[in-house]
């Protein structure tokens, strides 16, 4: 299936400021910043990554708002061109080194807006991530919530049946559960998935460093998660070429690519980058990988999470005074203010995605 996943979302009008300008640190400035960014993380107890769209491009999965971004394309009446398939695309040397810095222990928690399933086929515990805006290779049944993870796209889009049954068995002498298979991609309307959101949620707060990458945060609500660390006393980076939403309130700003801040970072932690050797999936922090053709995971059963019937959906992401306010409120809330913020965007789902991996 072509990269251009975001040809099978509905029609949306408003879809964020899209064709900024890129900024480039000089060599010697871009070092000095990653150098800054190496110790943080050798001080920090615990690294929570933020990924978008920025990180699949050297995958050759475009991104949405960059300078040759679909959506950016889209607006000057051109047609983005597409030279691989999901299935084709391998992990870049971001995805990787996010492994390895996971392995190390250094790196506790992965954030993604990306639908490309890149990071799960890294091999990257799946225990420790959470793809708010689904996967193209997972279709999870809306009965009993198992997961399956596929070695080729879902095909589906919008949380719609993908025409297959689970095939769970409870108990011995049980039939299978038989429930529809459903799509895990969103939909402009529709609600992030409850449980990954809550546990990102979560490690936001505990996180003492927040690092973005490839990402212009304009995303509700998945932008704002970042600001939690802040507001628990945390630091964040904010690595993009393109200004962000949330420049202001990053302690360290990267204008770099990323995977050359990446190569650069992990040479620095004197780590290495682990060597990628074909989709592979993993359920659990554990050395024990099983292969593609072997997944079939479980999810927790969702416990009131209906899907939340399309509320108003993505809330418009160009109404700059709107942004604006929506910043400061978060920039400087209570403890009670920003949960009940990002909970009440989690309903009406604000405009997404920055293909990070498909990203952003």
């Amino acid at each position: 299936m072509s990269v251009n996943y975001a040809a099978g979302l509905s029609t949306y009008a408003d879809k964020g400021v899209c064709g900024l300008p890129e900024s480039f640190d000089s060599k010697e400035e871009l070092r000095g910043k990653v150098e800054a960014l190496a110790k943080l993380i050798r001080e920090s107890q615990y690294l929570v990554v933020h990924s978008g769209a920025g990180i699949s491009t050297s995958s050759g999965i475009p991104d949405f708002r960059g300078p040759k971004g679909v959506w950016t394309m889209e607006e000057r009446g051109e047609s983005p061109h597409f030279d691989t398939t999901f299935e084709e695309a391998r992990p870049s040397l971001t995805h990787m080194a996010l492994l390895g810095l996971q392995r190390a222990s250094y790196l506790k928690y992965l954030i993604s807006q990306n639908v490309d399933g890149l990071h799960v086929r890294s091999g990257f515990p799946r225990n420790l991530l959470s793809e708010l805006h689904g996967n193209m290779f997972v279709e999870e049944c809306g009965k009993c919530g198992k997961q399956y993870v596929r070695e080729k796209v879902i095909g589906v889009m919008g949380l719609k049946p993908t025409g297959k049954y689970c095939e769970e068995v409870r108990g011995r002498g049980l039939r299978s559960c038989r429930g529809k298979l459903i799509s895990t991609i969103l939909d402009w309307e529709e609600a992030l998935p409850e449980k990954d959101l809550n546990r990102a949620e979560e490690a936001s707060r505990q996180a003492d460093l927040a690092l973005t990458l490839g990402t212009s945060l304009q995303i509700k609500p998945s932008g704002d998660l970042p600001l939690f660390t802040k507001r628990k006393g945390g630091k964040v980076v904010i690595v993009n070429l393109q200004p962000t939403k949330h420049d202001k309130h990053a302690h360290l700003r990267i204008n770099g690519y990323v995977d050359e801040v990446m190569s650069q970072l992990m040479e620095l932690l004197g780590l290495d980058i682990p060597k990628w050797d074909g989709p592979t999936v993993c359920e659990s922090a554990t050395p024990d990988q099983k292969p593609l053709l072997a997944i079939a995971t479980k999810k927790e059963e969702k416990k009131g999470v209906k899907k939340e019937a399309k509320r108003e959906g993505r809330k418009r992401l160009g109404e700059p005074k709107k942004e604006e306010e929506d910043e400061e409120k978060i920039a400087r809330p209570s403890d009670a203010a920003l949960h009940h913020s990002l909970s009440w965007s989690n309903r009406l789902y604000t405009a997404w995605m920055c293909v990070g991996s498909l990203s952003c």
